[in-house]
């Protein structure tokens, strides 16, 4: 038996795991990295992340990544090259981690890496009748464990495709793991680049768990500050300082919001979407007819919009929520976007009885809840005692992931 694999059936085999998680967002802010101990597989998991860090990404290599990011036609041997060259700039900066922390190599047994998405192209988005969903995260998973000497399990949204889903949002199979209650309904609301939720009713069992995404969380919004104000050292809005002292224009609200993407028919549909079709040029076609085309709107207008979308899927897709009387909900925010004060106070004025939390009092840093995961499911994938899901479109009953040895 090969070593590698021997070691990978002690690591399934071990009462508990140290798993590294790292998350690339479609905002290219950093890469977040999740060390975790984790114990116990499906609801029995339980999470102690032991460390956590953000490297911020350098703008060379952003602009490498948005040379092709969201882009129908490029530069193919680019993007064959630029597979490669993230895997080992997110090897790197694992290592960077592990000499900050005085860990080892020999200490971490797992890597759940997610890659950097490129293109997600569900087949609500393509106009090919005889192609399914789709979608290409990139950062060779064979090349992070080359280089750190790591097993690494990556490429987790192909296997959703292939049984079916549409390769996001995953994030209902770590939320229920980690987050149902027997007491409480939860929405577990990320507001990262597009925005997601899962809804967990109390006492839930799988078939009953929504997840979707509602459509843009911060990506607009960072690409319309890049835009007006890149010149002044801007790559976001933070804390929304300038979006505050904007007024929303209710005619390109409007216009926004008649994308199909929006429309709802009264049977609870989860889908996806992302910068395909979310991207500055729906801006700029919804902003042909406004007069007014100052920066601070346009911001407080693309906040606005996060908002309302968010809080009609929700009204639309969790109305049990506000007709019971039993049982009251919370909304546990994370991502980026829970740091924006505007968004946040919008999204407390269109739902309002709704208790808004933050995702740390799970006792889950909510800045690193999507690498935790990927580290979950990276540990489910080689330690899961039983298939995860109730075999609905939201949750296929599948593991996910890749296995990439070092050896």
């Amino acid at each position: 038996m090969l070593t590698d694999i021997l070691k990978l059936r002690n690591i399934a085999e071990a009462p508990s795991r140290i798993i590294i998680g790292l998350m690339s967002g479609t905002s290219l802010d950093g890469l977040d990295v999740a060390c975790c101990k984790i114990t116990g597989t499906g609801s029995e998991t339980n999470v102690n992340l032991l460390h956590f860090k953000t490297v911020d990404y350098d703008e060379d290599f952003k602009n490498k990544v948005r040379y092709v990011f969201a882009q129908k036609k490029v530069d193919f041997e680019f993007l064959t090259l630029l597979n490669n060259w993230i895997g080992e700039q997110h090897a790197q900066i694992i290592l960077g981690c592990l000499q900050e922390w005085k860990l080892k190599s020999d200490d971490i047994d797992l890597i759940a890496s997610h890659g950097q998405t490129v293109y997600h192209v569900p087949k609500t988005q393509h106009e090919y009748d005889y192609f399914n969903n789709a979608t290409l995260q990139i950062g060779d998973g064979d090349v992070i464990a080359i280089k750190t000497g790591i097993i690494t399990i990556s490429d987790f949204r192909q296997k959703h495709i292939a049984a079916g889903g549409e390769g996001a949002p995953l994030a209902a199979y770590g939320d229920y793991f980690l987050f149902k209650s027997d007491t409480e309904n939860r929405i577990l609301l990320n507001l990262g680049g597009i925005a997601n939720y899962t809804f967990l009713p109390a006492n839930c069992t799988t078939d009953q768990i929504f997840v979707t995404d509602t459509g843009p969380g911060n990506t607009l919004t960072d690409a319309m500050t890049q835009r007006y104000f890149g010149s002044q050292g801007l790559s976001y809005d933070v804390d929304a300082k300038i979006a505050l002292q904007g007024k929303v224009d209710e005619d390109f609200l409007k216009a926004m919001l008649r994308h199909y993407y929006f429309e709802q028919t009264g049977v609870r549909i989860s889908k996806t979407t992302g910068p395909e079709v979310f991207n500055r040029d729906f801006v700029d076609v919804m902003l042909g007819a406004v007069n007014d085309k100052k920066g601070r709107n346009v911001l407080a207008t693309l906040c606005e919009f996060t908002a309302v979308t968010i809080a009609d899927n929700i009204k639309h897709n969790c109305k049990e929520i506000f007709e019971s009387k039993s049982k009251h909900t919370s909304i546990y925010l994370s991502g980026g976007g829970a740091h924006n004060p505007l968004i946040v106070a919008r999204l407390k004025h269109y739902l309002p009885k709704l208790i808004f939390k933050n995702t740390n009092e799970l006792g889950i840093n909510g800045d690193a809840k999507e690498a935790i995961l990927f580290a979950t499911l990276a540990n489910e994938c080689v330690a899961g005692t039983s298939q995860t899901g109730a075999g609905t479109k939201n949750m296929p009953s599948i593991s996910m992931g890749k296995i990439s040895l070092p050896h």
